[in-house]
């Protein structure tokens, strides 16, 4: 496993779409335990593969409870359902931090990373996540959805 570089504000590949993943091979795995790796070495919620580099249709994200990093490989949201205001940020924008309307749930299919087609109920936390790191596979940036007024960038601590 390797910690990979983030890619940040101003890099073009950010607004690009990601592409379907074709076969989950070995090459995948590495990609996916190295996203899980950086993503908790930068301590983040959600991490999608346009993140690292790599147009693919591959997110990871933990919320740091008992059930672990969950893998959603091409990932599609077939239902929100109602709103909520949330503080949110990115590892591709460090220390930004602004508010956003999401959904408060939403459900989602994926494919796991041993190949099993999934679903997914999720509310808040969970449900942010998603749709914030889906919308990094559609090359949306959740700095083009915050509400105005509200961006504040946080001195990192020394």
């Amino acid at each position: 496993m390797a910690i990979r570089n983030l890619r940040l504000e101003g890099d073009e590949i950010l607004s690009k779409k990601s592409r379907e993943v074709e076969v989950i091979d070995e090459k995948i795995q590495t990609l996916i335990d190295d996203m899980i790796e950086t993503m908790h070495k930068y301590n983040g919620v959600g991490l999608a593969a346009v993140q690292v580099g790599i147009l693919k249709r591959i997110v990871v994200i933990d919320l740091y409870d008992d059930k672990g990093p969950i893998v959603l490989i091409n990932p599609v949201i077939i239902k929100e359902k109602g709103e909520q205001e949330v503080e949110e940020g990115c590892l591709s924008f460090p220390n930004q931090f602004a508010k956003i309307i999401r959904p408060a749930e939403v459900v989602a299919e994926y494919t796991d990373r041993d190949g099993k087609r999934m679903r997914v109920k999720a509310k808040e936390l969970l449900a942010q996540a998603i749709s914030h790191e889906l919308d990094h596979l559609e090359g949306k940036l959740f700095i083009d959805k915050i509400i105005p007024g509200t961006l504040e960038y946080v001195e990192p601590e020394k």
